[in-house]
């Protein structure tokens, strides 16, 4: 099968196209024929060498179409998502035509969406979901906002919030980026900066409910700060490129502030999170019906995933870019 590898770790042109074996799955994986895969700003953190040594072929989610089930839970051409279980990590990811995922990180989804939008969808709305459903529980009325509100989870969180009920706070650095935040529902969009939770309290004094916050350890005690007592904030992401966060609670978490994370890499599919807790099918459905707005920002051949490394690295992409990997 053809693959694309990670030669050395560096930038975007360390990622070459070569020829490996076609994987074998074991007794708990499921062999699945890629179709397209979205990407991620953790495989630009793998191919760059900054989590350690990962594996030699990346993509941690990607949509296709059941080979092989050695557990025959799943039947041959069932069409299928998976996301992380290892992949890119310590077992070869999804930048391939085949891939080996373990059985407990793919669902079956019914659906006649394109491969392309259909890989639009999986990790960023599994993350969004767990986050703002499972983890801060948001209710109707409440005020949530996301920080980080143009990039593909971003822009899944507010799609999920804003039809859940929640009145929706985008954050983001570029101004011209304001209108696309709106169009997807925010009721209101805060250009990132300073001391933004001073900004926050000046139209909610008492503070919000809840932040999801994919910036990062950058603006993870000011997004704290944000909150009334008995808010919360979920750390999703690291857009604002992470750094260690010294911490002292008694002094910089506000008393009764919650503090929390979801590390989506390490835990989706596990016994803790199960993918049973996420309805994809539900999900997916509404992304057909133009509920949920998730078309991919920029779709790439396979062949020009350098490049698609560079504009996501950018910053360039407002939003999920996908590859389209060609037929087998």
């Amino acid at each position: 099968m053809r693959a694309i590898v990670i030669k050395k770790y560096g930038g975007p042109e360390v990622l070459t196209i070569e020829q490996r074996p076609d994987p074998v799955p074991t007794q708990d994986q499921v062999l699945i024929e890629v179709k397209a895969l979205g990407l991620n700003h953790a495989e630009v953190y793998f191919r760059s060498g900054a989590w350690g040594d990962v594996a030699e072929i990346t993509g941690i989610e990607c949509v296709g179409l059941v080979m092989h089930d050695p557990g025959n839970q799943f039947g041959p051409g069932e069409k299928v998502a998976a996301i992380v279980g290892g992949m890119g990590r310590n077992l070869n990811g999804s930048y391939a035509e085949m891939v080996a995922v373990p059985r407990s990180n793919v669902v079956a989804v019914k659906t006649d969406l394109p491969w392309t939008e259909f890989a639009a969808v999986p990790e960023s709305y599994a993350t969004a979901w767990t986050g703002l459903m499972s983890i801060l529980s948001i209710k109707p009325a409440q005020t949530v906002m996301v920080r980080g509100a143009t990039s593909a989870l971003g822009q899944a969180a507010i799609n999920i919030a804003t039809h859940a009920g929640a009145f929706v706070i985008g954050t983001t650095r570029k101004s011209e980026r304001a209108q696309m935040i709106r169009g997807l529902g925010a009721h209101e969009v805060l250009i990132e900066g300073p001391e933004l939770s001073k900004r926050i309290r000046e139209s909610h004094a008492g503070g919000i409910d809840a932040v999801l916050d994919i910036v990062g350890n950058t603006t993870v005690l000011d997004s704290l700060a944000a909150l009334r007592r008995g808010g919360s904030v979920c750390e999703v992401g690291f857009l604002g490129a992470g750094g260690p966060l010294t911490l002292e609670p008694v002094f910089q978490i506000p008393s009764g502030r919650h503090l929390t994370a979801f590390a989506s890499a390490v835990v989706t599919g596990t016994t803790a999170f199960p993918l049973s807790e996420i309805p994809f099918q539900a999900i997916i459905d509404r992304v057909a019906a133009g509920t949920y707005k998730a078309k991919p920002a920029r779709v790439f051949k396979f062949e020009d995933i350098q490049e698609a490394h560079q504009i996501m690295e950018s910053g360039q992409s407002a939003g999920k870019s996908v590859v389209l990997v060609d037929a087998l």
